[in-house]
């Protein structure tokens, strides 16, 4: 029987193999493996990387504001939406990709801001790398790292953003109690994830390709709300949007998945 430990490390294998894997291929990808390389049609949007994107919630000139191959159609919904980010903030982006959100949060902080995107694969820091570069950036930075154990000063942090990432983690409340310990007094979380609406069972649990796909390591909300709670968080709020079904229902199809997952704004603030 393999120890918690060892069921952390193979977590993290898989979901670092799968999003390497991601982040070399030329195109785009949904957050599911079978999305990758799929173009699908819902309301008539051609489920491209902007396509998806503008299903999630973002805008059209969100999606063409960005460096080419920054957006991987990762993500399960917009944080930007919640963030309500000012000139001059430092910005935190957990798993942040190939910069997609990091450098929209960027121009929305200006140049006296900064934001710094953590991802634990270095092909994605890599190629977020590659895209700061080709446009320019100055104010943004990626950093290799895990989001249990970040490489981040403490109290540095304005605003925590993060699209469909933390439930890839298998210790949720350390990524909240580190979330706690980089963020200013009067910090906020703002944060797109994938939440269970309902126990999950042990064959979804173990399923190592649903848990890079954003499923098998889903929370439970109430859970959420208390890992946020005992972390110190106060103000917490956790808005489930039961429309993400149409679009989860593309991830793993005829699986069913949509019966137990939904994405999920979540909000919370350092007192």
């Amino acid at each position: 029987m393999k120890t918690k430990e060892l069921e952390s490390d193979s977590i993290r294998t898989s979901v670092r193999e799968h999003y390497g894997a991601v982040a070399t291929r030329s195109s785009g990808c949904g957050c599911a493996p079978t999305c990758c390389g799929k173009v699908e049609e819902t309301h008539s949007v051609a489920l491209t990387t902007n396509g998806m994107a503008l299903t999630l919630g973002y805008s059209r000139e969100q999606t063409g504001a960005v460096p080419e191959g920054a957006n991987l159609g990762l993500g399960c919904g917009n944080p930007l939406a919640i963030a309500s980010l000012k000139p001059g903030q430092t910005v935190l982006d957990l798993g942040s990709g190939a910069g997609f959100d990091a450098f929209l949060a960027a121009r929305s902080v200006g140049p006296n801001g900064h934001v710094i995107g953590v991802d634990m694969t270095p092909e994605m820091v890599s190629k977020a790398r590659q895209n700061k570069d080709k446009d320019g950036y100055t104010n943004v930075e990626f950093r290799l790292g895990e989001i249990e154990n970040l490489p981040v000063a403490d109290k540095s942090v304005d605003v925590i953003i993060s699209n469909c990432v933390i439930n890839l983690s298998p210790d949720k409340p350390k990524v909240f109690r580190e979330a706690f310990r980089v963020l200013k007094p009067g910090g906020r979380l703002a944060i797109s994830d994938i939440l269970a609406a309902v126990p999950m069972p042990p064959s979804v649990r173990s399923d190592l390709e649903l848990h890079a796909g954003c499923v098998a390591g889903a929370s439970l909300i109430e859970d959420v709300k208390n890992s946020l709670l005992v972390a110190g968080f106060a103000n917490i709020r956790v808005k489930p949007k039961p429309q993400s079904r149409e679009f989860i229902s593309h991830w793993f199809p005829s699986r069913g998945i949509e019966d137990y997952v939904v994405s999920s704004t979540i909000e919370a603030v350092k007192p």
